[in-house]
């Protein structure tokens, strides 16, 4: 079976995969496999930017989002009409525009939001993970194909390495085909200072408690720390102490991606 593999610390948000798509989908009409993408509104391979916490404590990570090619797909199963939506025996769901009717069943099935409506030919459309090119005897997609660092893969699963690679939005209980290596994970961070010295604070102990853990490091050299790889949507409590002066705060949630500031000790 085939499957992609996204790794979020090699993509640098060039945006190539997006433009590749774009570049092979519109205006080309590939039927059986897939009619024009429409310039506009539709994102077949969709590069996600998300900027996470709060200035000065901010990161910024770019995630791919294309059809996930998800085994028992929701949008197969939701579809009226037989043999309109259907998976490859190389595990790629696609949409056959000539007997699709238009009814959006699939669009308000999608979990990922991956399935799009061309008003103009009045069908649902979505990435095809390029099978007509797989066809042709390319190895793998354009997406894949113009990716300048390597942070999109495509192949036989069993070839891939999937070592600590995860199912986007596990929430949805789907086995998908996209698998996600270096998702962005929350954080919590802040500045330490000393209001009277007016200076930051370097080597600080720095600890974080919360969810059963325990998290203890030490602000660098700007006075700044960063706990990450917290759990989502997780409830903890900061304890910053140095030379006799100290800071706390309690019910710091997870929900979001925290960016604390300037934090003063007293």
């Amino acid at each position: 079976m085939k499957a992609f593999v996204h790794d979020g610390e090699a993509c640098v948000g060039c945006y190539c995969c997006q433009i590749a798509c774009k570049d092979e989908h519109c205006s080309n009409d590939w039927t059986p496999i897939a009619k024009p993408q429409p310039i506009i509104g539709h994102f077949w391979m969709n590069l996600i930017f998300e900027e996470r916490g709060a200035t000065p404590h901010v990161r910024v990570s770019y995630t791919s989002m294309p059809c996930q090619h998800c085994e028992d797909a929701p949008c197969a199963a939701a579809c009226p009409i037989d043999g309109a939506i259907y998976t490859r025996p190389d595990g790629l769901v696609i949409i056959d525009p000539i007997k699709c009717t238009g009814c959006k069943n699939c669009v308000d099935a999608c979990p990922y939001g991956a399935i799009y409506f061309n008003s103009s030919l009045y069908i649902a459309q979505k990435c095809t993970g390029c099978a007509h090119l797989l066809d042709d005897g390319w190895k793998e997609p354009r997406c894949v194909d113009q990716c300048p660092t390597r942070a999109l893969q495509f192949g036989e699963a069993s070839e891939l390495d999937l070592t600590g690679a995860e199912t986007l939005y596990p929430e949805f209980g789907l086995t998908t085909r996209v698998h996600y290596k270096n998702l962005p994970k929350k954080f919590i961070a802040g500045c330490v200072y000393d209001p009277v010295a007016k200076e930051i604070v370097e080597g600080a102990t720095c600890t974080l408690t919360g969810e059963g853990d325990t998290f203890t490091l030490a602000t660098d050299e700007w006075g700044d720390f960063w706990f990450e790889n917290l759990k989502d949507n997780g409830m903890y409590s900061l304890t910053i102490e140095s030379n006799g002066k100290s800071y706390t705060k309690s019910n710091i949630t997870t929900e979001k991606d925290v960016g604390l500031g300037d934090l003063a000790l007293s």
